[in-house]
């Protein structure tokens, strides 16, 4: 019976912890809980030492990157805070790369990356004047398309697309 109060106990501990770190965005405060909650167990601490160890050993090869190219200056804009995502600090809209890939590259150099344009230049058709839907704005009448999605393809580029037939 006692073993399982504490099984039980242990449990509902490690649960908490790691609904408490599911919740947090990433900020440096909330990273904390998870190293609280590994001594719960009871063969934790020892397992919880070397991690410790590794942190700053893992932040150190980070940190000595862009150092070690030292001519090469990041490119980019500085991150504000550590634990803000460039993907929250510039408008990314259009760039192929997805924010997991922007969020880590800014995360490893310290310097959020230059947004990147898609392969094509400008999209072909005509500039959507604001305000106004393309289906407004042109006559579609023979195009296969509905008008929500014609008029979702010039909200989102900018751009009124090309009658179809």
């Amino acid at each position: 019976m006692r073993v399982r109060k504490l099984s039980a106990v242990t449990l509902v501990a490690v649960a908490v912890g790691l609904s408490l770190t599911a919740c947090g965005n990433d900020s440096s405060p909330k990273a904390a809980p998870p190293a609280a909650a590994s001594p719960v167990a009871p063969a934790s601490p020892a397992a919880g030492t070397p991690a410790a160890a590794d942190s700053p050993a893992a932040a150190a090869p980070v940190a000595a990157s862009p150092a070690s190219p030292a001519h090469t200056k990041p490119s980019g804009t500085p991150k504000a805070t550590a634990g803000e995502k460039c993907t929250d600090q510039i408008n990314y809209a259009g760039d192929p790369r997805s924010n997991a890939e922007i969020n880590s590259i800014g995360a490893n150099t310290g310097h959020c990356p230059t947004p990147e344009k898609s392969g094509a230049a400008t999209p072909s058709g005509t500039p959507n004047k604001p305000g106004v839907k393309c289906t407004d704005q042109i006559n579609y009448a023979g195009d296969p398309r509905s008008n929500a999605e014609i008029n979702s393809i010039g909200a989102n580029t900018g751009y009124c697309p090309p009658i179809q037939h």
